[in-house]
C-alpha cells in the first residue's frame, strides 16, 4: 500500500471524532420541541442528568463547551474583574481573548507544573478589596488539564483550590471538557471533581464521539442568569433533540470505553520515551500524549508534524517543540503502530 493510500491516523485531537451509526440512529424517532422554551423532552432529560452527575440543581445545553466557557465567566464577573486560572487554560489559550472581549474581564495567570495549582497560589493572587485594583472574582479550573498533557488533578487538589476560594468570597468554574476521562482514569464521581464549584461543564463532542455539544451545569439561579447570556451570545437553539438524543447515547455507551483511548496513549508514551528523538515525555494520565522534541536535533514540531502528515498521519505542534496526540473512538491499535512507525522514519530520515 502507498502512502497516499494509507488510512488516516488522526491523533490531531479528539474533536476529529464521526458519530457512530448507532449514535445516529438512536436520533430516529426521538421526540423534540423548542428548547428555547424548555419544551424539548430529550435536551431537558440531557440536561437532568448532567445536573445530577455534578452534583448540582440545573444545566442547559449549549453549542460548545468554549462557550459554556465564556457563559460562565459572563455570569460569575463584572466588567473589570479579574479572573485566577493557570497559564495553560483553555480560556487563555485558545478562546480568542473571548474573556475580554465578551466580559471585559481581565485574569492573573498561575505558572505552575502541568497546569494544576494550589489553594495557595489562588490566595497569593487574590486582590484585598481596594479602589486601585480590579476585583479578584472568578477562579477556573480545567478537568483534565489540556495543555498539561490530559492531567488529571486529584480531588483532594481540587477541593483545597475551590474551597479556598469560596473563603475569599470567589466564585469557581470548572472547565470539565475531558472530566469523564478524569472520572474514568480514577474512579472518582464528577460530584467529587465539581465540590465547593459553583458551575462545571462536560463536552460531548471530545471522547464521548458526538458531533455537537456541551452541557452547563449550575445552580438554578446560575442556570436561569445564563440563559441570558446564551440568548445575547446566539447560542438559543430549537429542536435541539436531534443533538442531545447522540450525547445520552454516548452517556449509555462511550463512558466507559474511555479506558481504551487512556491505555493505548500509555503505550505511546511509553513507547516514546524509549525514543531519542524526545527530549521531555509527559506522563499519559488519560488520552493525551505530550511530547518535547529534544533540541539537539535542531526540529521543529511543525517539521515533525508535516513529515507525518504526509503519511496520514495527524497530530497538533503545540509551540516550537512539543507535539501532542489525542487518543479517541476513531483510533484504534493498527492507528497507533501508524503513528509510531511515522515516528520511527522521521528519527531515520534525520
Amino acid at each position: 500500500m502507498s502512502v497516499s493510500q494509507t488510512p488516516v491516523a488522526d491523533f490531531y485531537s479528539d474533536t476529529q471524532t464521526l458519530p457512530t451509526n448507532d449514535m445516529l440512529k438512536s436520533v430516529i424517532g426521538v421526540k423534540t420541541g423548542d428548547e428555547r422554551h424548555g419544551a424539548c423532552p430529550t435536551t431537558n432529560a440531557l440536561c437532568e442528568r448532567v445536573a445530577d452527575l455534578f452534583g448540582m440543581e440545573s444545566a442547559m445545553f449549549l453549542p460548545s463547551g468554549s462557550m459554556c466557557n465564556q457563559i460562565a465567566i459572563a455570569v460569575h464577573t463584572q466588567p473589570g474583574d479579574e479572573i485566577i486560572c493557570s497559564r495553560e487554560s483553555h480560556i487563555v489559550f485558545a478562546e480568542a481573548g473571548g474573556l475580554a472581549k465578551l466580559s471585559g474581564a481581565m485574569v492573573s495567570v498561575i505558572d505552575c507544573e502541568r497546569g494544576l495549582f494550589v489553594g495557595a497560589d489562588v490566595s497569593q493572587l487574590y486582590r484585598r478589596p481596594s479602589s486601585f485594583a480590579p476585583r479578584t472574582r472568578l477562579v477556573v479550573t480545567e478537568q483534565t488539564s489540556n495543555l498539561g498533557g490530559g492531567a488529571v488533578w486529584p480531588a483532594e487538589q481540587l477541593e483545597d483550590v475551590a474551597k479556598t476560594a469560596q473563603d475569599l468570597g470567589l466564585s469557581v468554574h470548572m472547565d470539565g471538557a475531558r472530566a469523564l476521562n478524569a472520572s474514568v482514569a480514577t474512579g472518582i464521581d464528577l460530584a467529587t471533581y465539581a465540590n465547593y464549584h459553583d458551575s462545571a461543564w462536560l463536552a460531548f463532542t471530545k471522547g464521548l464521539g458526538c458531533p455537537v455539544g456541551a452541557v452547563l451545569a449550575g445552580s438554578r439561579e446560575f442556570i436561569q442568569h445564563a440563559w441570558h447570556f446564551k440568548r445575547m451570545f446566539g447560542g438559543a437553539m430549537r429542536q435541539t433533540g436531534v443533538l442531545t438524543a447522540m450525547c445520552l447515547y454516548a452517556l449509555d455507551h462511550h463512558v466507559d470505553r474511555l479506558a481504551e483511548d487512556h491505555a493505548r496513549a500509555k503505550r505511546i508514551e511509553a513507547v516514546l520515551r524509549g525514543c531519542e528523538l524526545f527530549y521531555q515525555v509527559y506522563p499519559a494520565d488519560t488520552n493525551i500524549v505530550l511530547a518535547e522534541i529534544n533540541p539537539q536535533f535542531g526540529i521543529t514540531a511543525s517539521e515533525l508534524k508535516a513529515f507525518l502528515a504526509v503519511r496520514n498521519v495527524h497530530v497538533m505542534a503545540v509551540g516550537i517543540q512539543k507535539i501532542r496526540m489525542i487518543t479517541h473512538l476513531d483510533v484504534g491499535d493498527l492507528e497507533v503502530e501508524s503513528l509510531l512507525a511515522g515516528i520511527d522514519a522521521f528519527l531515520e530520515s534525520i
